[in-house]
């Protein structure tokens, strides 16, 4: 379908909604309905964002041309290309849905619609993810500091964890990532959404896991894992939480982990009958055997019946490789 008369329309309504911000802020302007003119160029930069939405316009349109040097002095910074003395230009001629958005959250900052503000925030937030994931982030914090100074702790958490994706997914920032999960666990915590912020948690230990940060790692596996097990409907969940802890514990030290797996027996004595203790119990047997065949075997039975996700399998085979004689894989 042809959205370009959207488009069209959408670039007329940004230009005249800048016309009237510029009027409303003269003497004369300010004297005749100036409040009222910023109040209509806010919503005609909302309708304009939704046009550009249609024509699925998120990041601005670039006009490409060939300008010929004579007729494009004025072009101060570039290069000729060639001997036919012909410029290549783009130009941005649409600032788009993201942009767009934008424009209507700082106006709603100024007449202090707090909530309108941090909304258009999120609304460019969402454009931006189409093709400018760094744009996106700042739009995000933007509305999470609203969020914040309005007391939306919960809201701000959910925005939080929004950004934590996208350094995951798109930016591949784990570090950041880390630090937008822990946020928004501390304000799901602080708002007794103890489920949402175990949820978070539980990303920040496997990526601290991933990143060698044991302690931490099993750190937030005992603190989840000890606040599910009196839960009747999450109980069976903390048999996993302890198995990775226990993990976490065996690449650093075996003693440490046999000491780990018989405090989780005591704590959570449902522990000791699940398969993954028992998985534990060969492991460490054949790792103080130095017998890599035998652990590579006891792993092999669990995941025939219990399949073993990615970040299992990599602390397995961290553990693995501090066997002597380790072939560096679990089949």
């Amino acid at each position: 379908m042809d959205n370009s008369g959207k488009e069209k329309e959408a670039i007329q309504l940004m230009a005249d909604a800048d016309k009237k911000v510029k009027t409303s802020g003269s003497f004369l302007g300010g004297m005749f309905g100036g409040p009222h003119k910023v109040e209509e160029a806010c919503e005609m930069y909302c309708r304009a964002a939704n046009m550009f939405k249609m024509a699925k316009n998120w990041n601005g349109t670039l006009l490409c041309a060939l300008f010929h040097t004579k007729h494009a002095l004025f072009l101060e910074g570039l290069e000729e290309q060639g001997a036919m003395n012909l410029l290549y230009v783009c130009l941005c001629v649409s600032p788009a849905a993201g942009n767009a958005f934008c424009q209507a959250a700082r106006i709603h900052m100024q007449l202090q619609n707090k909530h309108d503000s941090a909304t258009s925030f999120i609304d460019a937030g969402n454009a931006f993810k189409k093709a400018d994931p760094s744009e996106a982030i700042k739009c995000l914090n933007a509305a999470v500091d609203i969020y914040t100074d309005m007391g939306r702790f919960t809201i701000a958490a959910k925005h939080h964890i929004t950004i934590a994706e996208i350094y995951e997914s798109e930016l591949v920032d784990i570090e950041k990532a880390i630090a937008h999960y822990e946020q928004a666990a501390d304000y799901y915590k602080g708002e007794e959404s103890n489920s949402s912020a175990n949820k978070c948690l539980l990303k920040v230990g496997a990526y601290a896991a991933q990143l060698e940060q044991y302690a931490k790692a099993i750190e937030i596996y005992e603190q989840v894992g000890s606040s599910t097990m009196d839960n009747p409907l999450l109980k069976y969940s903390a048999k996993e939480y302890f198995f990775k802890a226990s993990l976490c514990h065996f690449i650093v030290d075996e003693l440490n982990a046999k000491l780990a797996v018989e405090k989780y027996e005591e704590m959570f004595p449902a522990f000791s009958d699940s398969r993954e203790c028992k998985l534990l119990k060969k492991l460490l047997d054949a790792h103080e055997e130095q017998n890599c065949e035998a652990f590579t075997e006891a792993i092999k039975e669990f995941d025939s019946i219990s399949r073993l996700d990615q970040w299992q399998t990599t602390m397995l085979l961290r553990i693995k490789k501090t066997i002597q004689g380790d072939e560096g894989d679990l089949k």
